[in-house]
């Protein structure tokens, strides 16, 4: 999220969407009847009960609100046990691999991008992932953010319209003083509908509602595949 330093009157972008790479393996294992391709099958298959999980809670705020860091760790759980393979590892580790989110890589362009924005705005997370998680991810991968939210803060997930709007509240700024910037058009399209400006970042195997491509006035500044991610974002928005 972007928004402007502090001016008699602050107004400006704001960051969405974490700028990471997806989650890559630090924990193996091997298993006769597990291949590699199981693996990322089943790697999928939990990533996408993160989207199940948190989309449910986004539009019906009477189901029972947990961090994501929770929901990891019980689907986790779930799905080592409906694959057979729940004495596969100890406790500890499946704990300790359902934190995997917390160390995930930064996009290369990501921290020099951060840097050139920061000259000009105030850069800030707003992200379902949990305060612990955002500043752990922050903080390994060195990403130099001024402002640290997540939609912990407002209990819901996004595209719930308080996530944002709730943003720009505590920010002090009006929605149309904010920016959102994302690698999914979902994320965009949400923020659009509540007053936001919209950056779409495109990122590898990332979008998952390509029926979004080319929607007339979703996507204000649009950073192509080929350019160079954060770095060119910053160019387009004058740092």
């Amino acid at each position: 999220m972007l928004c402007t330093k502090p001016q008699s009157r602050p107004a400006g972008l704001r960051w969405y969407k974490l700028p990471t790479s997806w989650v890559g393996g630090e924990h193996t294992a091997t298993d006769k009847c597990q291949t590699r391709e199981d693996w990322a099958t089943f790697a999928a298959e939990w990533r996408q009960s993160y989207l199940t999980f948190t989309q449910a809670v986004a539009k019906d705020s009477s189901l029972a609100w947990k961090t994501v860091d929770q929901h990891h760790l019980d689907s986790l759980r779930e799905l080592l046990s409906k694959h057979g393979l729940q004495d596969l590892w100890p406790g500890h580790i499946v704990e300790d691999l359902s934190l995997i989110w917390h160390r995930l890589a930064p996009w290369p362009d990501t921290n020099d991008g951060l840097n050139l924005l920061n000259t000009k705005f105030q850069t800030v997370t707003l992200t379902n992932g949990n305060l612990d998680l955002i500043r752990d991810m922050a903080s390994h991968a060195k990403m130099p953010f001024t402002h640290i939210f997540s939609a912990e803060m407002f209990q819901s997930y996004k595209p719930n319209p308080a996530i944002y709007l709730g943003a720009a509240k505590k920010l002090g700024l009006k929605p149309e003083e904010c920016g959102m910037v994302a690698a999914h058009l979902n994320d965009l399209e949400a923020a659009k509908k509540c007053g936001f400006r919209t950056v779409y970042v495109e990122r590898p195997q990332e979008e998952r509602n390509p029926e979004l491509v080319g929607r007339e006035g979703l996507v204000d500044t649009w950073v192509k595949m080929k350019q160079e991610g954060f770095v060119e974002a910053a160019k387009q928005l004058g740092c």
